[in-house]
Parts: C-alpha cells; sequence; structure tokens
C-alpha cells in the first residue's frame, strides 16, 4: 500500500503537519503522562515519512523523556504530536487530522495504566507497559542490531 500524505493542525490552526502514512491504524496509549497531557489516553497515528511541522514559531516543545518529546502549540494549547529525539518517529494525535476516514482503533499500550473507569469496546492488540518497553530493549540488546 502507498504511503497518503495527510494534514493535521492544531485548533487555532498555527502549528500544521503534513505526514505520509502507510496506514490509518490508531494506537491509544493510556500511560500516565499521556493522560496527563492528552486529558485522557493519547490517540495517535503512527508516521515516520516526509512528516513535515509548520508554524514552529507557536510550537511548544516539551521533553518528557530521554528519549521523548511532546509537541503542542504554544497560542491554543492543543496536543500534537509525541516523538523520538531524533524525529525519526512521530505519534501525531489522531484528533489534528482534517480527515482520517479510514481510521481503525488497532492497538493500545501502557493497558496495565489505564484507570478501571472506561474502556474501549473495539478488540485491540493490548500491551502492558513493560512489554511495549521490551520491544525496545530487545532491539537494541541484539548483536548489530
Amino acid at each position: 500500500m502507498a504511503a497518503k500524505q495527510l494534514q493535521a493542525k492544531c485548533l487555532c490552526g498555527g502549528v500544521r503537519i503534513d505526514a505520509d502514512l502507510d496506514n490509518q491504524e490508531v494506537g491509544a496509549c493510556h500511560c500516565d503522562i499521556c493522560r496527563r497531557w492528552a486529558g485522557g489516553p493519547f490517540l495517535a497515528v503512527e508516521a515516520s515519512k516526509n512528516v513535515v511541522v509548520a508554524g514552529t514559531d507557536l510550537l511548544g516543545i516539551y521533553e518528557s523523556s530521554g528519549w521523548g518529546e511532546r509537541g503542542f502549540c504554544n497560542r491554543c494549547g492543543s496536543t500534537l504530536f509525541w516523538r523520538s529525539k531524533d524525529a525519526a518517529h512521530y505519534a501525531i494525535s489522531a484528533m489534528a487530522f482534517d480527515d482520517l476516514t479510514e481510521a481503525v482503533l488497532t492497538k493500545q499500550i501502557f493497558i496495565d495504566s489505564k484507570p478501571d473507569w472506561y474502556a474501549f469496546a473495539n478488540e485491540t492488540e493490548s500491551m502492558t507497559g513493560a512489554e511495549f518497553l521490551a520491544q525496545f530493549a530487545s532491539a537494541e540488546d541484539k548483536p548489530n542490531g
């Protein structure tokens, strides 16, 4: 499947993101940081190709860990993305896209951090925080990996 370019923006339109998406699979992160930052689970689409952010004069960046940072609009406060520090991987807010008509909720991570008072009805792949983080540790631990 060829990548499809989609546009996302903040509430006031001051920060815009163009990204090539291989698919429109939406993931939900239930970690404590995402829930506090996004006001609920962070619903995002992964992007790693041709991500262009415009309106960077209004873009706020918060370093939330040793490997990642979060982007938001300084004017309207919209939650926009999480990205790796090397900007090779983005998780862009699904709610910021203009047209996400083919979206499907496929994955939930940090499911063990999710409060008991909400749940999604969709059947998804679900990973605990430890399972999710182990993916990266095992890739780094492999020789020549």
